[in-house]
């Protein structure tokens, strides 16, 4: 049984030295949260009951995981796809050994919040944010939301000239993935593939060799990205999501065709603005802590 969190004398029964480095814990306060990372995805899965017992300030993992079957089972009765969109995985349990455990992403979790009574709601949301949470606007208070994103990169040492940029870049990234929801893409695998063609069609790469060139592991792309790379990137989801609404596309077929030519005028931008400066706009500049041979990008607050 876990010890209270709070206790001078407390310990957890996921030890640090037991857990794989492909699943690196991750702490809301006192309380640790394992999460793996789906690299093919782009995407955090966290641990479902973890959370709950984050919420609840419950350091006994029985009356977490009790907790959490009764919500599912009362979730699952209401016809609540919050219990549908939850997979299962192996993380280190209890004994030290790999279990399947109930996961779900970070979309999914600020749903799943909802339904649990906590003062501690808002704190997760704003965690999540910080841990892997690409969408900037949560469901509930989508102002509140951004204000907090703009804190955070204020932290993180990015200029409000840089913070703007990516603000208005996430706006045009929702507006596109809500007009997706609406014309029958709902699965996360799809809205990575559509994403994937917007951005190999633009960039002239994928969005994994991107981060590659960046050095970037499960970083978010997108808060390492130039001015340059984040208008671009803007430029061809805004495309993509007016020619898709002047067709009326559906689906994953008539999306990708508009994936490719909106990404292809931005293709063309990008071509004609390299040839202008002499200048690539895709590059291995980042946000990275600083070393010996890492660039840095010009867009830090000074």
């Amino acid at each position: 049984m876990l010890q209270n969190p709070r206790s001078s004398t407390r310990q957890s029964f996921w030890q640090e030295d037991t857990i794989n480095k492909e699943y690196p814990l991750a702490v809301f306060e006192a309380y640790k949260i394992r999460r793996v990372y789906d690299e093919q995805k782009e995407i955090w899965y966290f641990s479902v009951i973890d959370i709950i017992a984050a919420l609840l300030q419950q350091p006994d993992f029985q009356v977490a995981r009790n907790y959490w079957k009764v919500l599912k089972n009362r979730l699952n009765k209401e016809g609540s796809e919050t219990v549908t969109k939850c997979n299962q995985l192996k993380m280190v349990a209890e004994d030290g050994k790999m279990r399947l455990t109930d996961v779900a992403s970070a979309e999914v979790l600020l749903r799943l919040i909802q339904s649990v009574p906590s003062p501690k709601a808002e704190p997760i949301k704003l965690w999540l944010a910080k841990v892997g949470y690409e969408r900037i606007q949560d469901m509930s208070d989508p102002a509140r939301s951004l204000d907090r994103a703009r804190q955070y990169w204020k932290q993180h040492g990015r200029s409000e000239k840089w913070i703007q940029q990516r603000m208005m870049g996430q706006e045009t990234r929702n507006k596109l993935t809500d007009y997706w929801k609406n014309h029958s893409i709902k699965d996360e695998d799809e809205f990575a593939i559509l994403t994937n063609i917007i951005h190999q069609e633009w960039s002239g790469v994928s969005v994994r060799k991107h981060k590659e060139i960046k050095g970037l592991k499960t970083q978010n792309l997108r808060d390492h990205m130039s001015e340059a790379e984040l208008i671009f990137t803007a430029l061809a989801e805004l495309s993509t999501r007016q020619i898709a609404e002047s067709v009326d596309a559906t689906g994953m077929i008539e999306n990708s065709e508009a994936g490719k030519k909106g990404g292809s005028i931005a293709k063309k931008a990008r071509l004609e603005l390299e040839h202008k400066t002499g200048r690539r706009v895709v590059t291995g500049e980042n946000f990275l802590p600083p070393k010996k041979a890492q660039k840095k990008l010009k867009g830090r607050a000074k």
